[in-house]
């Protein structure tokens, strides 16, 4: 075992954990987030994609113990009671969620995009889902819904939560 602090999405955590668990499996088994998924466990598919420091990982290639003084956002730090970001709208206003599976991930990755680049074009998009392996939808839902929130603002409301310290940093020791 070893003893690391972090933050997960907005809370501050100071835990125990196993030297040879993944953070995927981590964040399952031990913290009860189980929005993200486990696809492949090589890195391949993006299912278990969080964003780790500022940057979207795949969390089936991080051990555990390699999150000492790390800022974590899963897709369920996304959740405000019943309300949707904007680009948890644009997914279902565009029907981009079918089965579900990948959807944590590609959450996470989109929000990455946004963060990097506020005003994609279809081509930084296609880029920027690449790592999300999705069997359902073929795509092009997604890159429209994707799309449709980058014209809504959805980077603003990104900075915007930022800034209020609702996804990153902050929080309380738990």
């Amino acid at each position: 075992m070893r003893t690391v602090q972090f933050t997960l999405n907005g809370e501050r955590y100071e835990r125990n954990v196993p030297e040879h668990k993944t953070l995927l499996h981590y964040l399952r088994e031990d913290l009860g987030y189980t929005g993200t998924k486990e696809g492949c466990g090589a890195g391949e598919c993006g299912a278990c994609t969080i964003i780790m420091n500022g940057e979207a990982v795949n969390s089936c290639l991080v051990l555990a113990a390699e999150i000492d003084g790390a800022v974590l956002e899963t897709v369920e730090g996304e959740a405000r009671g019943d309300e949707l970001t904007l680009v948890q709208k644009a997914f279902d206003r565009h029907h981009a969620v079918q089965c579900g599976y990948c959807t944590g991930g590609m959450l996470m990755s989109v929000k990455d995009l946004l963060r990097r680049n506020p005003t994609p074009d279809r081509e930084a998009v296609i880029e920027g889902i690449e790592g999300n392996f999705c069997r359902c939808t073929g795509y092009e839902q997604i890159i429209e819904a994707v799309l449709d929130a980058a014209s809504q603002g959805a980077a603003r409301e990104i900075a915007e939560r930022d800034a209020a310290g609702k996804t990153r940093g902050g929080g309380n020791d738990a």
